[in-house]
Parts: C-alpha cells; structure tokens; sequence
C-alpha cells in the first residue's frame, strides 16, 4: 500500500470524530468538509460512496485476500496476514475510515429530513448505506459504537457506548425495514449524484433488501435468532423486491474520470502484482476450465478476464500458509500494466454485492428448507451470473459448464456436502466484495481451505480485528466493558454469531 494511505490513516486518527478527548477547535478540526449539515443530499452521496469503496477495496486486497487464499504476499517475515498472523496496527484504517464515511452518511440523511430538502429516496439510500458499513464494521471487529457513534459534533458525546453486536443487527433490521418503506415512493434523485445506479431509486430499494438477506443470514445460526430470521427471509424473498439480474448488481464502476477513478490506481505497480495467486483459488478455476481466466475467449489480450498473468502458458499459485523457509516460488499474479486488462483499471471492482450473491443466499435458504423454490435452480443461476457478470457474451449451457466441471448440483448429497458445494460458487461470486469471503467462512466453515504448515493462531481463521489500539487510552471505559462483555480483544476471540 503507497505511503500516503498511511499518512490519510493518521490524519483521520488525529481527527476522529468518534474517540477524540479534545474539544478545542473541535468543530473546525473534526468537520470533514465534504459532510457538512450546510451540503446538499446529492453532493454527499457520491463521495461517501467513493470513499467507502476506496476502504473497502485495499482492505479486501491485503487483508481479505490473504486470509481467503486469493493471493499470498510471500514473505518469512512476522506478522503475514496468510498465516494468520497481524499487528494490532491492521485495524486502524478500516474502523477510522469507516466511521469518517458513516459522518457522511449521516449528514446526508439529516438533510433529506428537512422540510425545505425533504426526499424520501436520499433517506432510504442513507440508511441502506450506512446498514451496509456498519454490518462490515461490526463483523470484523464485534461490538462497535452503533447508536453513540458519530455524535462529537452535535451532542458533545467523545467517547461513545459500544452496542451489542445482537443489538446492532436488530437496529439495522428495522432500518432495512423503513428504507424499503421510503424507497416504495419511487421520489426522484439526481442521476449525476448516484455512481451505482445512475439515479434508479427502485435499484437501491432491490440492493437494501438483498443486503437485508445477506445481514438475517448471517446471524440465523444463533438459535435465539433462528426463528426471527427464518421468517424475515421468508417475508422478504415473499413481498420485497430484491434484485433480478446482473443489471441490478450494486456495483460502483469506476470511469477513471475524476473522482470515479479506481482506489488501485493509487497502488505503485509493482506493489500490485507483489503478491502471488493462491493455489487455492487459481487450481480450482483451471480444474474447470473457468472461463474467466480462459484467454481465448478475452479478445486478443494475452490476459484473460480477471487479469492475471499465466506462467508458461499454465496457471499455478503459491501454496498459501506455507511455513517459513520453504520459499515457494511465485508464478502467476495480478496483471498491473494499466494500459492492458488490469484489476487496477477494471470498472467493476466497486463491489457492494453482485446478483450471484443473492442467488447463492437463496440457494442455501432452499437447502435449509426455509424458503419455497429449488436449490438447484438457485445454485445454477448463482454459478451462471457470477460467469456473466463478468463475460456478458457467455452462452455456453451453465449444466454443461457444471458437469464438465464435476460441480454439478446434486440432490443427493448430504447437507454439509451441499453447503460446500454453494460457498465454493459464491467464494468466487465474492470476489473483491469487501470481506464478505472471510464473513462467510467465520459463518459456516466452507469453503474448506486447505490449511500449510506456517499457519499461526493454532491454525484456525482468526474470528476477527483487535480494536485500534488508541481506543484503549481515548475510551477507556467502554472499550473495557466491550471486551468484558464480548471477551478478550484478541482475533481468536469469536463475534457474537460465532459463537456456539
């Protein structure tokens, strides 16, 4: 990552609006000028969007990608997040930049509230986004500041209440709830102020009930919650609109232009293409015959879809985990020439949630028996969307795909069997979406991964990030009552949904 992402992550440190303990100048010091009560609904949305994106976008590249078996930044050096193993210091920028964003937010909200600015559309769309942070919030880091946070400036409160995660997702609930209310009005927005769907208020209605799916799935293992979720889902999938095609994908597609220039543009090249390719993720898509790294069916590029660069004509990754001394070689990478195909360059690495998604959550849900409809169906338009989100010109029979592949849906295999079989498909579907992976494993335990002999934290997936560190001087009290309530802030330490 380029140095001055780490100089912005102390600037924000410096300037929180959540944890500072000094009130002089505060107002001046602590009042990002792009989220000022004063601006306008339409001039908050697209940098906030742009900026959540831009957290959520380095993060899933050195930190999701890791954990996940995407890439491995091979090295024997300590704290390499492939073998489970990170600094305190990784949880600073994501809970710093996050919050910054929710500001954002939140101002946009306030102001659409407005008699003179009243627009029920701008309020859902806040809301829906700031369900969408928060839900990424506190499944990395737990309990979080939920109903205290991002009050400095107007009710004076500098060290905020953590919220029960339970809590946290019970609240968004009710939000997702009221911003499909609101949307239901169709009032117009600005199409200018709107990279994601261009102005189409019924899109971002579809996108918070298909995040409403993600966020009740999520928690539905937790046997107080079971019922409540299994119903929800059953309302949703019944009488909310939810999305219906690629089309619909939440997805911000950077156009390079201005602001709507992708976040790695700002990483050197030969940062980009550092990491290797786990072998976890690149033999599965050769085994198949995946036609995302097909490169003859990419025009005449030497690079297929996904750019990543083959190795003497083949594909073959770095085993990750691996134990230190062993030093594999690096093969294949991530392509950085910004002037070919390239992840840097490429438009649809916004990832809010994709439709493949969507379909593999209602695959799962149909295997569980808690929605109408068929598994198989679910599960093939999952594999096929996931395929022709990113190659549209795609007509190959997603069956033939499936079979060839031996991936196939079958009826007759066991539950556990089944299940591996959906997350293989939606860890794919997944791909750059924030750390949705890393969620998802923490949730269920697929897909397997394979496990190297280097792995630190007793060889199990850390559970999630410690708290930044300055919490513990700037909040003292309630960070101590959250680790006394959750447990002790460790990445061993389960969420809430985790545990048993």
């Amino acid at each position: 990552m380029k140095k001055v992402i780490y100089k912005f992550s102390a600037v924000v440190l410096m300037g929180s609006l959540l944890f500072s303990s000094c009130t002089k100048d505060f107002t001046e010091i602590n009042t990002d000028p792009n989220g000022t009560p004063t601006a306008l609904p339409e001039q908050l949305m697209a940098p906030a969007l742009v900026g959540t994106l831009g957290y959520n976008m380095l993060r899933n590249r050195n930190f999701n990608n890791e954990l996940m078996q995407v890439t491995v930044d091979a090295s024997d050096a300590e704290g390499k997040v492939f073998r489970y193993d990170y600094r305190a210091t990784w949880a600073d920028y994501l809970y710093n930049g996050l919050y910054s964003e929710l500001t954002n937010f939140k101002d946009m909200y306030k102001v659409a509230n407005q008699q003179l600015t009243f627009n029920k559309s701008y309020k859902g769309i806040s809301v829906i986004c700031q369900s969408w942070i928060y839900s990424i919030l506190t499944d990395t880091y737990g309990d979080i500041p939920y109903s205290q946070s991002n009050e400095a400036r107007d009710s004076a409160i500098y060290e905020p209440a953590f919220d029960a995660q339970k809590d946290i997702y019970m609240d968004i609930f009710d939000k997702l709830d009221s911003a499909n209310t609101w949307l239901s009005a169709g009032t117009a927005i600005s199409a200018n102020s709107d990279p994601v769907y261009g102005g189409a208020v019924a899109n971002w209605r579809k996108f918070g009930n298909s995040l409403y799916l993600r966020l009740l799935l999520r928690v539905s293992g937790k046997p107080e919650m079971t019922e409540f979720c299994k119903a929800r889902i059953k309302k949703v999938v019944e009488t909310y609109p939810i999305m219906a095609s690629n089309a619909e994908s939440a997805i911000l597609r950077w156009t390079g232009v201005g602001p709507l220039s992708s976040p790695y543009i700002g990483v050197r090249e030969q940062d980009f293409r550092a990491p290797g390719i786990a072998s976890y993720f690149i033999d599965n898509l050769s085994s198949w015959n995946d036609p995302r790294i097909d490169i003859p069916t990419y025009g005449t590029s030497s690079i297929n879809r996904w750019g990543i660069a083959p190795y003497s004509g083949s594909y073959q990754g770095i085993p990750s985990g691996y134990a230190p001394g062993e030093n594999p070689v690096k093969k294949c990478y991530f392509y950085s020439n910004t002037s070919a195909v390239s992840l840097m360059t490429e438009p649809m690495t916004g990832m809010m949630m994709n439709y493949a998604e969507l379909k593999f959550i209602l695959a799962e849900c149909a295997i569980r028996g808690w929605i109408t409809g068929s598994a198989e169906t679910y599960y093939n338009d999952g594999a096929q969307n996931s395929i022709t989100l990113w190659l549209p010109n795609w007509t190959v029979p997603i069956k033939d795909f499936l079979t060839a592949a031996d991936i196939e849906w079958d009826e007759k295999l066991s539950f556990d069997d089944k299940m591996e079989r959906i997350h293989k498909q939606k860890y794919y579907a997944l791909f750059l979406t924030d750390m949705q992976q890393w969620f998802e494993y923490r949730r269920t335990g697929h897909p397997i991964l394979p496990k190297g002999a280097g792995l630190k934290n007793g060889g199990v997936m850390p559970a999630r990030m410690t708290y930044p560190v300055y919490v513990q001087s700037t909040n003292p009290t309630n960070y101590k009552l959250a680790v006394a309530r959750q447990g002790a802030d460790q990445i061993s330490t389960q969420v809430w949904w985790q545990k048993p």
